[in-house]
């Protein structure tokens, strides 16, 4: 387990000293997407929006341009991918007990694919702790045997999502696995984090329970500008005061 010292809230240091980039912005009407949005644009970058619904983005800047866009269209992506440095992907998909869920698979797909064409590399994404089935056996009994079964059609897919990135040597991608997300700002808090399904304590017990969307956003953002992660996922959490 690492702990990232500095990390501290979006308008403190990374501001100062981060290079200032042009992103393109998946699932940007989201909760976590929209604190993405608000902080990269008071760090100074350019964001592109690519949304289905503009209108339901409401946020104004000079520096934000909102388009709409097909996610799972790798044409419609690459045309907004142009000229970008960077993919920021804060999408989500609700679980499905019938169906599956295949929205992480096919939206990543098509994204890398739009990069490649549009001469990008670099894509940083969101899934969760306990993607892989195994993981969770040191989980508490209410994670182990209620919540994670109720989610694990969009774990599943998560994980689908993530070996597929493994397999693109020519992408420099960032898996960002948070645990439990709450409807909260950025904090001041320093980040712990793992490579690995969750971040274990000297115990190898998981350490913490969840973490606020603000302070997820403030992660992701921080590894545009640091390659400590490239092609590998972390798994994140905030430490406890």
């Amino acid at each position: 387990m690492r702990i990232l010292p500095g990390l501290r809230s979006q308008t403190d240091c990374l501001i100062a000293f981060s290079v200032k980039m042009k992103i393109a912005v998946l699932g940007a009407t989201g909760q976590t997407g929209q604190y993405l949005i608000n902080q990269a644009l008071q760090q100074g970058h350019t964001v592109t929006a690519i949304v289905r619904n503009p209108g339901k983005l409401t946020v104004q800047h000079e520096k934000l341009k909102v388009v709409e866009g097909n996610i799972f269209s790798e044409d419609s992506l690459k045309l907004h991918f142009q000229g970008q440095d960077a993919v920021v992907s804060c999408l989500g998909f609700p679980a499905s007990f019938l169906s599956g869920v295949t929205g992480y698979t096919l939206s990543m797909r098509a994204a890398v694919n739009a990069m490649r064409e549009a001469k990008v590399n670099r894509i940083i994404t969101m899934t969760s702790w306990y993607t892989d089935p195994n993981s969770g056996t040191q989980s508490s009994y209410l994670i182990r045997f209620l919540l994670l079964p109720m989610i694990r059609s969009v774990l599943s897919n998560m994980f689908e999502m993530e070996h597929f990135l493994k397999k693109t040597p020519d992408i420099n991608w960032t898996v960002v696995r948070p645990p439990g997300l709450k409807n909260l700002p950025a904090t001041a808090k320093e980040f712990l984090t793992h490579e690995g399904y969750f971040v274990p304590d000297s115990n190898g017990q998981p350490v913490g329970s969840a973490v606020g969307r603000g302070d997820v956003a403030r992660f992701m953002l921080f590894l545009l500008n640091t390659n400590a992660w490239f092609n590998k996922a972390v798994a994140i959490t905030t430490k406890h005061e």
